[in-house]
């Protein structure tokens, strides 16, 4: 395994003589393995090694124990050690990401001032051909591009990580840490199957290696290395098509406006004529110079925008940035601060009122209570059942990503879809669309504007709650 890791680095020229790398080791079976290989390899290296712990008060008493291990392990071989941490869980919650994505941020942001400071050149992680499969499959089923089967690099030249095990399995580095007799720590939060990743590694790949194909994860990494040489090949090639054709800021008599950042274009005809696939890159590299990462599903909703003979339109799209048309132009815009629509969110109180001031109007909540079926078809599909309602209702703004399942429909849909147009007796303007009201209950959304209460939630007997929208005025 030590030979075919040294192959690895010299063929990915991942370290130079001279070169201080950390090693940024967990206390598991890859980092601990990754530690001891780079030891072997340092003198043919060239390189001076140090080790480097991040504690993620995630596991308590556990985590702090990987930290001592890490520890007792660069004093063994006295090595510099480095130790940094950071609170997973609260920048979870702050940030509203997975805490597997909260971890990596705050690690990452660690391995850089590592650099930024002048302790290392190179930041070495432990990232397995295994972690590579996982990753992919992982991409594939929440829905990914090129870019995402590119996978893991081997490195990533802007953040000085090299990835020196990413042609070595799992079962190569348990075996060659049993070689050794070297122990490592076992992370108990790995068997977790609540983890889409956990699943992943414990259920979907082993039932893919031996149902399907023995050599699953040699093939997911060799798609992603043809992946990986796809993507560079093409990026300098968007690269050099965009700063032709993509327009910085908005057009004047006297040229260009000053808005350079907050405004790219391109022309509608020009892109047109385009290959589909140029079409797609150049948009996303449109999306990527105002700093937002344009989805699949955004960069088609571009591409049938600017199919539309009406110049006026606008198209929403992720975070604070707009689609617009002119006569020859698409634009993508960033709102400035005076245009951006933000959240909101009231608590409602059963009964009770609240005054939105985003909508200009108050929302009331009625407790009544009726008899019969006349009664309650007086109110037309529009009675939530208090029972079955938390005491406290929420009131806010729609967001990407909700779901409501209007009575006398088959199942559930994406409020952005019940806003299309067709769909009401109106067609909104963007803000409208954007500010567009609904009512959460423990999590569940209960009521839009609009439309009928879900069946699960309507009112047949005893009391009811009627949502009501009052004018300021009124």
């Amino acid at each position: 395994m030590v030979e075919k890791v040294h192959r690895y680095i010299r063929d990915q020229r991942l370290v130079v003589p001279g070169d201080r790398v950390i090693v940024a080791v967990s206390g598991g079976a890859d980092s601990v393995a990754l530690l001891r290989v780079l030891l072997e390899l340092r003198h043919d290296l060239g390189a001076v090694l140090g080790v480097a712990h991040f504690n993620h008060k995630i596991r308590g008493a556990e985590s702090d124990a990987d930290e001592q291990f890490v520890r007792d392990l660069a004093q063994q071989f006295e090595l510099a050690f480095h130790s940094g941490s950071g609170d997973a869980p609260a920048h979870s919650r702050k940030r509203k990401i997975s805490l597997e994505t909260a971890a990596r941020e705050l690690r990452h942001s660690w391995f850089a001032q590592l650099v930024q400071e002048g302790e290392a050149d190179k930041i070495a992680t432990a990232h397995t051909q295994d972690d590579q499969a996982e990753t992919i499959l992982m991409r594939i089923l929440r829905g990914t591009g090129t870019r995402g089967l590119a996978g893991i690099a081997p490195w990533q030249k802007q953040k000085s990580l090299i990835r020196p095990l990413l042609n070595t399995t799992r079962r190569e580095v348990e075996g060659y840490l049993n070689g050794l007799r070297q122990s490592w720590r076992e992370d108990s939060s790995n068997k977790d199957l609540h983890l889409a990743r956990n699943r992943i590694r414990h259920q979907l790949l082993p039932a893919l290696q031996s149902d399907f194909n023995p050599s699953i994860r040699q093939t997911l990494a060799d798609l992603a290395e043809v992946a990986r040489a796809e993507e560079e090949y093409w990026e300098k090639e968007t690269a050099s098509l965009a700063t032709r054709l993509i327009r910085l800021g908005t057009p004047s008599r006297s040229g260009r406006s000053s808005r350079q950042q907050r405004t790219v274009a391109v022309d509608r005809a020009v892109l047109k004529s385009l290959p589909l696939a140029m079409q797609r890159r150049l948009l996303r590299a449109m999306g990527d110079h105002l700093g937002i990462g344009l989805e699949f599903k955004h960069i088609q909703e571009l591409l049938l925008f600017a199919e539309h003979k009406n110049p006026e339109k606008e198209l929403e799209l992720p975070g604070t940035l707009v689609g617009k048309m002119t006569l020859r132009e698409l634009q993508i815009s960033e709102r400035s601060e005076q245009e951006q629509i933000h959240d909101y969110s009231y608590l409602l109180a059963m009964p009770g009122q609240v005054a939105v001031a985003e909508l200009g109007i108050t929302i009331r909540a009625r407790i009544l209570t009726l008899a019969g079926e006349r009664d309650f078809s007086r109110y037309n599909s529009g009675l939530l059942n208090r029972a079955l309602l938390a005491p406290e209702l929420t009131i806010r703004n729609w967001r990407a990503g909700d779901r409501f399942f209007p009575a006398h429909t088959r199942s559930p849909k994406k409020v952005k879809e019940l806003l299309q147009p067709g769909r009401l007796s109106q067609e909104l303007r963007p803000a409208e669309r954007k500010l567009w009201p609904v009512i959460e209950s423990a999590g569940a959304i209960v009521w839009m504007r609009g439309f009928p209460v879900p069946e699960a939630f309507a009112a047949r007997s005893g009391e009811a709650v009627l949502i009501e929208e009052i004018n300021f005025s009124e």
